[in-house]
């Protein structure tokens, strides 16, 4: 079941990410199927990354240029939509999720149409959309392969990028002969026969439906055009065919300048599929007559991202074009998988935007985890075309959490070792006690489980047993002198 990033994670039903990846942990089937794809486009990646002697260069241009968007924010909306509705489009201006949905399900009521197309989209995923316009009695079709899989499985998407990555062929199988109409019962797990399959389901979607809603890689202020990317063509199908097409739009997609595109079509493909370019481009501006949709709408997304915005560090997440990157390298994301994330944006950028957009409500917030899901390895930050410090957001947002929800159990720790380690002969005596921990210990000398709040460390790792002396226990006894001694010696030898 989606969820609404806009409410606190208790009322969405969403557990932490430490019970949540116990799960991703044990299942062997997702964690092949993640190992295999993330391996798969990290190759490629790396590939044609390699191939562009000014990469570096065009990391730095990317970064600058949504940086002078994030800077520039309000100036650059306002001639957006000066833009988008000088060649006939309609902006719409939505604060949160449930304003957003209501905006798309009016618009929708008013063509007098229950079925809707849409294209893939995380903005309308982050607003939960198919399920607020399910609840109005709207039936949105997904048309994205991936997204259809997800939808006809009754799943949510585990990818930024390839939200059915930890299904595999056979599974997708299973799921388009249960949930797919008029499949033929001996479908193959081949790719060319399940794409041809869902290509025949689509085919009547796209001649019958009117209103079509996508989302938007990229709108430019300067022309008010707006662009989706994709591998298939079905977006390109979702945005020429019907009459009305809604597009949703978070507010940070953003370029200034039409030209600003020839950076970003070289940055997005190569970072997330390894593609030199991607197959379909799509861009319209407005309406054009007896051409393409006759309505468009625009609905601008905030949805917490004016909240990240105010933030001096944290503010450089709204700078991400969604090319899955960072996922794609992400130890953490490979094992525990993408729905431990309990979010719309799993992995390293999940971990730094969810936070943001939400807020901790709470010091059970679900979202106040996503922090701490990262060993800071640092290899999101090397891959990430537009240059985000993952981890110094991570640091930022976990100092954050523990500052305005201290932890109880570490902060009394904190608080008493604080009083140890300002009076050193009380440090002395309890370092001296330390030793006692050795009988937590069993023959082999490891502490496989801990007492109490403790044991939650434990439970993942093995720890050895505390050495017999502490270093100034053994530092003042025989042995230590007689090395020193013997050092000594030999400095004085030598000279």
């Amino acid at each position: 079941m989606s969820t609404f990033l806009g409410m606190p994670g208790h009322l969405r039903g969403v557990e932490s990410f430490p019970r949540a990846a116990h799960r991703g942990l044990t299942n062997a089937t997702q964690r092949h199927n993640l190992t295999h794809a993330t391996t798969t486009i990290r190759d490629k990646r790396a590939a044609v990354v390699a191939e562009l002697d000014d990469w570096q260069e065009l990391r730095a241009a990317g970064s600058a240029i949504k940086r002078d968007v994030l800077a520039r924010l309000p100036e650059l909306l306002e001639q957006f939509e000066a833009a988008v509705t000088a060649r006939g489009g309609i902006v719409h201006w939505a604060r949160d999720a449930a304003e957003a949905g209501a905006i798309v399900t009016d618009l929708i009521r008013a063509t007098g149409e229950t079925e809707v197309l849409k294209v893939k989209s995380m903005a309308t995923q982050e607003i939960a959309l198919n399920e607020q316009l399910a609840a109005a009695g709207i039936h949105a079709q997904e048309t994205d392969l991936a997204e259809l899989i997800i939808q006809l499985g009754h799943d949510t998407p585990s990818h930024i990028l390839v939200p059915a990555i930890h299904r595999n062929r056979a599974e997708i199988r299973d799921i388009f002969l249960a949930g797919m109409p008029g499949v033929d019962p001996d479908l193959s797990t081949e790719p060319a026969d399940l794409a041809e399959a869902s290509r025949v389901f689509l085919r009547t979607q796209f001649l019958r439906t009117r209103v079509a809603i996508s989302g938007c890689n990229f709108g430019i202020a300067e022309t008010g055009t707006v662009s989706v990317v994709e591998s298939e063509g079905n977006g390109r199908m979702c945005v020429t065919l019907p009459q009305t097409l809604i597009t949703v739009m978070g507010i940070e997609k953003l370029l200034p300048t039409y030209r600003d595109l020839e950076v970003f079509l070289q940055l997005l493909p190569r970072s997330s599929t390894g593609e030199r370019m991607n197959p379909y481009t799509s861009l319209w501006t407005g309406v054009t007559p007896d051409d393409g949709p006759q309505e468009f709408h625009i609905v601008l997304l905030d949805n917490g991202r004016t909240r990240a915005l105010a933030d001096s560090v944290g503010r450089e997440a709204l700078k991400c074009i969604r090319c899955s990157a960072c996922l794609n390298v992400c130890p953490v994301y490979e094992r525990a998988g993408g729905h431990a994330y309990g979010s719309t944006y799993p992995g390293p950028i999940g971990a730094i935007l969810t936070p943001q957009l939400t807020g901790f409500e709470s010091a059970d917030d679900p979202n106040g985890s996503l922090p701490f899901a990262s060993s800071l390895c640092g290899r999101c930050n090397e891959v990430c075309p537009v240059e985000i410090p993952i981890t110094d957001i991570l640091l930022e947002l976990r100092h954050r959490k523990v500052t305005e929800y201290p932890p109880v159990p570490e902060a009394t720790m904190m608080q008493t070792l604080t009083q140890l380690w300002s009076h050193p002969r009380l440090w002395n005596a309890a370092a001296g006690m330390v030793a006692l921990g050795r009988v937590l210990g069993g023959r082999d000398h490891t502490i496989t489980s801990v007492p109490g709040f403790l044991g939650g460390w434990t439970s993942v790792r093995d720890v050895a047993v505390p050495p017999k002396q502490t270093f100034r226990q053994w530092f003042a006894g025989s042995e230590a002198q007689h090395l020193l001694t013997a050092a000594r010696r030999g400095a004085e030898g030598e000279a």
